[in-house]
């Protein structure tokens, strides 16, 4: 909107021929009728916006494809509209005497490569691929929230520098989205204790049960989604690696070598139920279980944190295996029996 306005109205004397209606009330003789005013400041053209627009095309829609078909006068209308479907005579109408613009979030992708540009275009810094990745990790593809990290990191990195992925661990997100992090990584590192004191001081701040999970569980279905891929790969009578079976779950490549060892300490048969314990938390976080919510997350973490059982003779996996291979729950890690028993 900041664009449009710079490029319909020029400078401060445009915002003379600035008219904003509101969509749910807006008339349609009174939207054309400022389109067809002549501007008193700035370039002669008037620009109209009509906000929260959906109402407003829904009750002029046939009035407005003629419109587009042939406007009156020299002002520019905007329609801010929730949903355009592209299906819709007015749509094609805009595309071809307009202009239609998406102003959808892109695909977690195409933010990294947006993260890319936007910071040599508004904040003057470099930002390596995998620091770019990691602050979407982190914080999500808000871009409103990554132009702020980003500004923020600009100024501690200065102009013409360049943003790292230690940078990003330490400065980016706020301490809520860090503690997160720290939480999941104690977990699948087996220091329960720890967890545990990551989720109180969570739950301390007020953040909400359901919105930890939602934070925790994004890196636990890529383990989830490695896991099956290694299961699928053996039945297939393929091998493959721990760290291909990652990077088909869509791993990022700067969290590869850590998300092996947290696959090796699951082992395969956690790994293999990873999914159903999420959906399971999940489900009972929005009310399909009398527990109380801080035990359901508790009962998550002790079924993460816990060590692999050794009980039955099982190895932890060796470098560059799949998840039980010779570990949790794998026939060739069933160790020999003792001399003698023992009671």
């Amino acid at each position: 909107m900041r664009a449009i306005r710079r490029v319909v109205l020029g400078g401060d004397e445009g915002e003379f021929s600035l008219s904003t209606f509101d969509g749910s009330t807006a008339e349609l003789a009174d939207v054309l009728g400022e389109l067809a005013t002549v501007a008193m400041f700035g370039p002669g053209q008037r620009l109209v916006v009509v906000e929260g627009a959906d109402e407003f095309v829904s009750r002029y829609r046939a009035e407005l494809e003629d419109y587009v078909a042939q406007p009156t006068g020299r002002g520019v209308l905007v329609l801010d509209v929730k949903a355009f479907p592209g299906n819709t005579r007015l749509y094609k109408a805009v595309v071809a005497e307009g202009l239609a613009i998406d102003c959808k979030c892109p695909a977690a992708a195409g933010v990294v490569r947006w993260l890319g540009s936007w910071a040599v275009q508004a904040h003057r810094v470099q930002v390596s691929q995998a620091a770019a990745e990691m602050l979407v990790e982190m914080i999500g593809s808000e871009l409103g929230l990554l132009d702020q990290e980003l500004a923020k990191l600009a100024l501690l990195t200065g102009a013409g520098q360049k943003i790292t992925p230690e940078m990003v661990g330490q400065l980016a997100g706020g301490w809520r989205a860090r503690t997160a992090w720290d939480l999941l990584d104690a977990v699948l590192a087996g220091q329960t204790r720890q967890a545990i004191t990551q989720l109180d001081r969570l739950l301390a701040a007020g953040e909400s049960p359901v919105g930890i999970l939602a934070q925790v569980s994004a890196s636990l279905r890529r383990l989830a989604a490695a896991t099956r891929l290694v299961r699928q790969a053996e039945t297939a009578g393929r091998r493959i690696t721990l760290r291909a079976a990652l990077e088909g779950a869509g791993v990022p490549s700067f969290t590869l070598r850590k998300a092996e060892e947290q696959l090796r300490h699951l082992g395969r048969q956690r790994g293999g139920q990873l999914y159903r314990w999420l959906l399971e938390a999940d489900l009972g976080l929005k009310g399909a279980s009398a527990l109380p919510p801080r035990l359901i997350l508790e009962r998550l973490i002790l079924r993460l944190a816990a060590p692999p059982p050794v009980a039955a003779g099982m190895r932890p996996a060796a470098s560059g295996q799949g998840p039980g291979q010779g570990g949790e729950g794998s026939g060739a890690g069933v160790g020999r029996l003792p001399a003698r028993r023992r009671v």
